[in-house]
C-alpha cells in the first residue's frame, strides 16, 4: 500500500531502508499487486519478479530490469531514499530549493544535486494543457533577467532597459484556481493571441493591463482592462490582475532569492516547476509528493541537459 506522510520526518520513518522506497515506487507505477506491470524494453505485460524484490525479467524479450528503468531515476547511483527527500523539498518548499542547499541536505555533490533537480523539473513539465478554461481569468506577462545597472560595465547592453534582451513569461491565472505559464518568444499580439484561444474559452471574462498586445480581445472575450500606467490597479473590486501579479512576485523571489540566476535555456523548467507546485497547493504534503511520482516516466540524460 502506498504511504502517506505529513513531514520530512514522517517520510524518513515511512521509508527506513532502500527496499521500502523501491516498494513504494513500484506500487505507484504498477499498482499494489503489480497489475499494471510491463517491460520497459518491449512493452510486454509478461513480467517475472525475482525474490529479491529489486529485479524483474520480461517473459518475451528476456531482458532484466529494475523498477527505475524508463524513469527519471534510471542509471542513477543516488539511493531512492535521497531522491524521495529531494522530491519532498521541491514539492513542499514554496520557492523550491537551490542545488547547493540540496547537496548539503542530502549529502551529494552540487553537480549531482543540480541534475537531480532538473530531472524532477523534467517530471513536473507541462506536457499539454487541458481543455480551455472558463470563468474569469487574469492574463499578464513579465520579464525575467537582471537589471542592466547591476551588471558589470562590460556586460551591459545598449538599449536594454525595460524588457529588451530579457526573457518573457506569459501567465494565465484562472480565478477558480488553475495557473498556466509558459516562456514565449516575444510580447506581441501575434504570439499571445493563439495562446489565449488555446487556453481560455471564447466568451469568458478576462482581465489584463493596458498593454497593446491585448488590444482587440474584446472581439472574442468579455475583456476588462486596468491602466497601470495611470495608477489604476483595481476597479469595482473585481476588475484587477492582482492574482497573476502575485504569481510573478513569487516566481521572481524564487529566482532571485533561491537560485540567484537561471539561464534562458532552462527557464521553462523552473516555470513548469512552480506552476505544478501552485496548482497542487491544496493537496496534502504526501499527496503532492505522490502526485509527482505519477509523472516520472521518461529518462533524461545529462548530455541532453547540457547540450
Amino acid at each position: 500500500m502506498t504511504q502517506q506522510f505529513d513531514s520530512l520526518y514522517d517520510l524518513m520513518e515511512a521509508f527506513p531502508d532502500e527496499q521500502s522506497a523501491i516498494d513504494h515506487l513500484r506500487a505507484i507505477r504498477w499498482g499494489e499487486n503489480d497489475e499494471r506491470a510491463y517491460c520497459p524494453h518491449c512493452g510486454s505485460t509478461r513480467v517475472n519478479h525475482f525474490k529479491d524484490r529489486k529485479n524483474h525479467k520480461c517473459g518475451d524479450c528476456r531482458k532484466r530490469f529494475s523498477i527505475k528503468v524508463g524513469t527519471i531515476f534510471e542509471d542513477s547511483k543516488i539511493p531512492l531514499r535521497k531522491w524521495f527527500m529531494a522530491i519532498w523539498m521541491i514539492t513542499s518548499h514554496k520557492k523550491g530549493i537551490a542545488s547547493t542547499q540540496l547537496a548539503k541536505d542530502i549529502k551529494i555533490t552540487q553537480k549531482s544535486a543540480w541534475f537531480v533537480l532538473h530531472r524532477l523539473r523534467h517530471a513536473a513539465r507541462t506536457r499539454s494543457f487541458n481543455a480551455p478554461m472558463e470563468g474569469t481569468s487574469e492574463i499578464d506577462s513579465t520579464f525575467i533577467g537582471g537589471k542592466e545597472k547591476n551588471k558589470h560595465a562590460d556586460k551591459r547592453k545598449p538599449g536594454s532597459q525595460g524588457g529588451a534582451n530579457k526573457e518573457v513569461v506569459l501567465g494565465i491565472k484562472n480565478r477558480d484556481g488553475e495557473l498556466r505559464m509558459q516562456v514565449i518568444d516575444s510580447e506581441t499580439m501575434r504570439v499571445i493571441r493563439p495562446i489565449f484561444h488555446e487556453n481560455v474559452t471564447k466568451g469568458s471574462n478576462i482581465m489584463t493591463d493596458e498593454h497593446k498586445a491585448f488590444t482587440g480581445l474584446w472581439r472574442d472575450y468579455n475583456h476588462h482592462r486596468v491602466n497601470h500606467s495611470k495608477g489604476e490597479y483595481v476597479r469595482h473590486y473585481t476588475i484587477h490582475t492582482n492574482s497573476i501579479e502575485s504569481v510573478w512576485a513569487l516566481l521572481k523571489r524564487q529566482i532571485i532569492g533561491i537560485h540567484h540566476w537561471v539561464s534562458p535555456k532552462h527557464l521553462s523548467r523552473y516555470v513548469d516547476e512552480m506552476s505544478r507546485r501552485m496548482n497542487r497547493a491544496d493537496m496534502a504534503e504526501g499527496e503532492r509528493m505522490n502526485n509527482l511520482f505519477t509523472s516520472v516516466e521518461g529518462r533524461l540524460r545529462y548530455k541532453e541537459m547540457i547540450a
